[in-house]
């Protein structure tokens, strides 16, 4: 469908999405919504409609996303946040104001998660602003209300509810000693002012984004971060995202559970710094190599199963923080079609985001005995690796990386 696939050009242009990362799919049901909403007889007069108004491209775009976050989510992160503020960025700053950034924002989760985990760590209120921005100005609005359901608290450590909500009807209200220090704005990274907009950042967090863009527009989004960070700031991402920041002169901090990385420049520095150490060699030490993994037998004939996921779709489960569901379909997968490279990659991916580095690396390893190139796996076994304190190990393998990427890259 002509009209379809131009108005997915449109959407990459104006969000950076791209289309095989929710399926074609998801983005025609959200244009039949707007087709229907806006009275029109098809996709072809929609596509003629948002082609020339700055308003229907924003009710387009507010019908793509869909907020799917929660507080708390990857509770590491925001205990790196915290580590690095008390080991590197106080000891630097006697005076003056952490500044930090929550992009995408969604309705609000993360950015008042930051300002809780840095209240809960006795930083001063005066002495940090975060910005929160989001494309969509709906989930600002539900930012700014500040009012959360059930689907907002997951997991079982509840007890900032506690400290820091009110219940609200049937709901609960975030109190004002951590909605003051949240500003929130709608703003989109694809816009060419974007960066002379915000200023610069000690610490952002970009997570569960990039992973929707192409090759070049993810570099494009990386070096508008680029921009926006200080030179010795911190960029947060999500696992699935880490491999990216390593092509684009970026270094992972050394903060193990949480995909932390750095400036080039910066992180040859902080890897000099005091830093508590690491366990002994012999604690860690890396397992000889795995041998093949047993193909498991096919299962008799039967007819296809309708509910079974691709990896892509398995990865996205992860995203949501649907952990063990994750890993199950992951297993199922790997049970109907034998182990492939790509499944024990995605293995790896959920082990991480499980905090399970032991088993993660395992996997990784694995999907390199089945894919020695596999650069994914290279990258994600080195920072790995990394965080479980190989790091002559970690080298090697990011030294694999490297030259797989030089051959790939050639013409």
């Amino acid at each position: 469908m002509i009209a379809l696939a131009e108005l997915e050009g449109l959407l990459k242009r104006q969000m950076g999405l791209d289309a095989a990362s929710i399926g074609s799919s998801a983005i025609e049901g959200a244009v039949r919504a707007r087709v229907t909403a806006c009275n029109l007889p098809d996709i072809d007069a929609y596509r003629d409609l948002v082609s020339h108004s700055e308003q229907e491209m924003q009710e387009l775009i507010e019908a793509i996303v869909v907020p799917e976050t929660w507080f708390f989510r990857d509770a590491e992160a925001f205990n790196a946040l915290t580590r690095v503020l008390d080991r590197e960025w106080l000891p630097k700053h006697a005076s003056g104001v952490l500044r930090l950034l929550s992009l995408p924002c969604s309705t609000g989760e993360e950015p008042y998660s930051m300002a809780m985990a840095l209240l809960d760590a006795r930083l001063p209120p005066d002495r940090f602003r975060i910005d929160a921005i989001d494309i969509s100005q709906r989930a600002i609005d539900v930012a700014r209300a500040a009012t959360y359901g059930r689907n907002s608290f997951r997991g079982r450590d509840l007890d900032f509810r506690d400290r820091y909500f009110e219940p609200h009807e049937r709901a609960f209200r975030l109190m004002p000693v951590v909605r003051q220090q949240v500003r929130f704005r709608q703003g989109n990274l694809f816009d060419a002012q974007f960066p002379e907009r915000t200023g610069i950042y000690d610490a952002i967090f970009c997570r569960n984004v990039l992973i929707y863009f192409d090759g070049p527009t993810q570099a494009h989004a990386i070096g508008v971060l680029d921009r926006l960070l200080a030179a010795d700031g911190t960029l947060f991402v999500a696992p699935a995202e880490s491999a990216l920041l390593l092509s684009h002169d970026f270094k992972p901090a050394k903060d193990a559970g949480a995909c932390v990385f750095r400036k080039a420049a910066a992180a040859a520095a902080h890897r000099r710094s005091a830093m508590p150490p690491r366990t002994p060699a012999r604690a860690v030490a890396v397992p000889p190599p795995p041998v093949a993994p047993t193909m498991r037998p096919v299962p008799a004939p039967a007819a296809p199963q309708p509910q079974e996921l691709s990896l892509g779709e398995v990865i996205r489960l992860a995203d949501q923080g649907r952990l063990d569901d994750a890993a199950r379909r992951c297993r199922e997968y790997i049970d109907r079609h034998g182990p492939s490279a790509a499944s024990l990659h995605a293995m790896g991916l959920i082990c991480d985001a499980s905090s399970n580095a032991f088993e993660a690396a395992s996997y990784y390893r694995k999907a390199l005995y089945l894919d020695p190139n596999h650069q994914e796996a290279l990258v994600h076994l080195a920072l790995t690796l990394e965080k479980l304190g190989d790091d002559a190990n970690a080298q090697v393998f990011r030294n694999r990386a490297r030259r797989v990427q030089a051959r790939e890259s050639k013409p």
